[in-house]
């Protein structure tokens, strides 16, 4: 385990090194570290903080199960799953900016043991916490009318952005397949998935029954 890891450095592969079980652990616990942060930010009280962090990792964990059903797989990274951006949204939902973001960077790092793909460390940073994090923006809205449906749409547009920048940067040879530009081709290959996610996640939320559970939970989540 260790010598993988040492040649996984030696070789300079990014790939291999995340991959490697000792990179993995390495990263899970990066994770674990930063999702045990969110307790000492923003509560005022004890049982307040533990909440918190009960439901986000509740929310974190459904949404790694989530994202593991996939609809569709895109060939370069990413796809379109069952809502699993909706559990990472509601955590800004609940709680705010600041608990959504860092939220979202720990599962963007689950996301990158589960199922990352490397080629520089400014993507690794982009394509995982960076774009994950975007998600908790979702936070600006929790205060507004359909705030959840507009958190969702704003939080996605954030990841969007995040991989749109790497995919232009760093998977610009793939745009030669199709004989695109860089710019076009990310920007359609990222709004393919996310938008279809956006759209079905929508869905679910317009189902009346979903709609009061998600309001029950948050009224529960803030008592």
């Amino acid at each position: 385990m260790l010598k993988q890891f040492q040649d996984s450095i030696a070789s300079g592969d990014l790939q291999s090194i995340v991959t490697s079980t000792i990179g993995q652990i390495l990263i899970a616990l990066i994770a674990v570290i930063i999702l045990i942060v969110v307790v000492s930010i923003g509560s005022k009280s004890k049982s307040m903080k533990t909440k918190e962090l009960v439901y986000s990792a509740i929310a974190i964990a459904i949404a790694v199960v989530l994202s593991q059903i996939k609809i569709v797989k895109f060939p370069q990274g990413g796809s379109i799953t069952l809502a699993s951006m909706l559990f990472i949204v509601v955590i800004g939902y609940w709680f705010g900016v600041t608990q959504g973001v860092i939220c979202g960077i720990a599962y963007g790092l689950l996301q990158l043991i589960i199922d990352g793909w490397v080629v520089h460390p400014i993507q690794l940073i982009v394509d995982y916490p960076l774009a994950f994090g975007a998600l908790g923006l979702a936070g600006i809205f929790r205060k507004s009318e359909s705030g959840l449906l507009k958190g969702l749409v704003f939080g996605a547009f954030g990841r969007f952005i995040c991989h749109f920048i790497s995919g232009v940067v760093f998977f610009a040879e793939y745009a030669a397949d199709f004989n695109m530009e860089p710019v076009p081709y990310s920007l359609g290959y990222n709004i393919a998935y996310i938008g279809a996610e956006v759209f079905v996640t929508g869905l679910v939320l317009s189902i009346p029954a979903v709609d009061f559970a998600m309001k029950q939970i948050k009224r529960s989540a803030m008592s």
